[in-house]
């Protein structure tokens, strides 16, 4: 089977929504494919396909174009945050031997 077909719902929505972002900053920074893709030495067809969210598409490929439109630091926040990581790891902390109390 093929990577597209065993992507969930939730994460091919999550590429596409990736995809049109790139997209969008391209059109705002007035890029034809063709300019983008050859600045990221990456073709057109790769950068079409990037900006409809392919999942075929090496993450290196998706990092050449978003670093083009000087969006490469977006990378750099994923999992900055993480939250649940946070709670389990507080929750493995083990407490050091308690100092003996002082007796008065």
């Amino acid at each position: 089977m093929s990577l597209e077909r065993n992507m969930l719902p939730k994460n091919k929505r999550i590429l596409i929504n990736l995809g049109e972002n790139i997209h969008l900053a391209r059109l705002r920074r007035k890029l034809s494919a063709e300019q983008l893709a050859e600045r990221a030495g990456i073709s057109r067809l790769t950068i079409l396909r990037i900006e409809k969210g392919s999942p075929v598409v090496s993450i290196g490929n998706y990092m050449q174009a978003l670093f083009v439109l000087g969006l490469e630091k977006d990378l750099e926040q994923v999992g900055s945050s993480d939250p649940l990581g946070r709670k389990l790891q507080d929750a493995n902390l083990k407490t050091g031997v308690r100092a003996p109390k002082l007796k008065n």
